[in-house]
């Protein structure tokens, strides 16, 4: 197996990896912006076809390619996950489902 990925190949350059950390996080939240909201709970979290999974699926390889095109840069998948879901907490897009006899509910 080859090493491709930059944080493996120069992991001392921490401008660079952060630089493209953070143009991650904000790629991932502009395509939040391109579903209609998505419940985060509720669905099994195995399930392949559940919205969030499918989602999940198709932004990280977009993520790579966009990644590899833009900064000829080649993330790691440890990069990719942690600023899907690091997008993920700062979008409004996922919705929360009240977890089962929740009687502290906002507004109630």
């Amino acid at each position: 197996m080859a090493i491709r990925y930059n944080l493996w190949i120069d992991p001392d350059n921490v401008v660079q990896h952060r630089t493209v950390e953070n143009d991650l996080e904000r790629y991932f939240v502009e395509r939040f912006a391109d579903y209609p909201h998505i419940r985060l709970f509720g669905a099994d979290p195995y399930d392949y076809d559940a919205p969030f999974n499918r989602l999940y699926d198709v932004l990280m390889a977009r993520a790579a390619e966009y990644c590899e095109r833009t900064w000829c840069y080649v993330a790691s998948p440890e990069q990719l996950n942690r600023c899907f879901f690091r997008a993920v907490g700062r979008s409004n897009k996922f919705v929360r489902d009240q977890p089962d006899g929740d009687t502290h509910q906002s507004g109630a």
